[in-house]
């Protein structure tokens, strides 16, 4: 073992470390619009998803909830009548150690959500499919992209704030 100036050994990298404590549906919507007013045309759905992540401190040093919003749209092609809409908020707990100050944020709004998401494949797979449509089978969302999407949104809405009005 090599030894440093002061005689002491050299210290070992801590090595990042995260548990999930937990994971919950904190909210879900599923309206089957379709049954309100029957669609006449041929169904041919087609969807659209938004995805929204937030995080924050709880408790301890070193917990975090992460706070991911779903919102799935399905429309019919061609007549753009409203099929169904599915809302999910997914909430992961965790426990997160040995990660620096600046690089805690990014692993929150990436690897934390990235954890969570075959969860939340198979709950909006099971309720389209319990809603009386085929299962919708979530693609895979790069996390890293939507992260620095918002970064480049959050950056944009202060210089838009800063400009007077005409």
């Amino acid at each position: 073992m090599a030894k440093k100036e002061n005689g002491s050994a050299p210290q070992e990298p801590q090595v990042p470390q995260m548990k999930v404590l937990g994971q919950f549906i904190r909210d879900l919507s599923f309206e089957n619009i379709v049954t309100r007013k029957p669609v006449n045309a041929e169904v041919r759905p087609d969807f659209q998803a938004q995805v929204t992540i937030d995080s924050r401190k709880i408790g301890g040093d070193d917990r975090f909830e992460v706070v991911s919003k779903y919102s799935i749209t399905s429309k019919n092609k061609g007549s753009d009548d409203v099929l169904f809409l599915l809302e999910l908020e997914y909430v992961g707990l965790f426990q997160i150690k040995n990660i620096a100050g600046e690089q805690l944020h990014p692993f929150l709004m990436i690897e934390c959500p990235r954890m969570m998401f075959p969860f939340v494949r198979r709950i909006v797979s099971d309720m389209t499919r319990d809603g009386g449509f085929p299962s919708l089978n979530l693609d895979v969302i790069d996390f890293v992209t939507l992260y620095r999407e918002r970064l480049k949104q959050q950056q944009k809405e202060p210089k838009a704030a800063e400009t007077p009005a005409n």
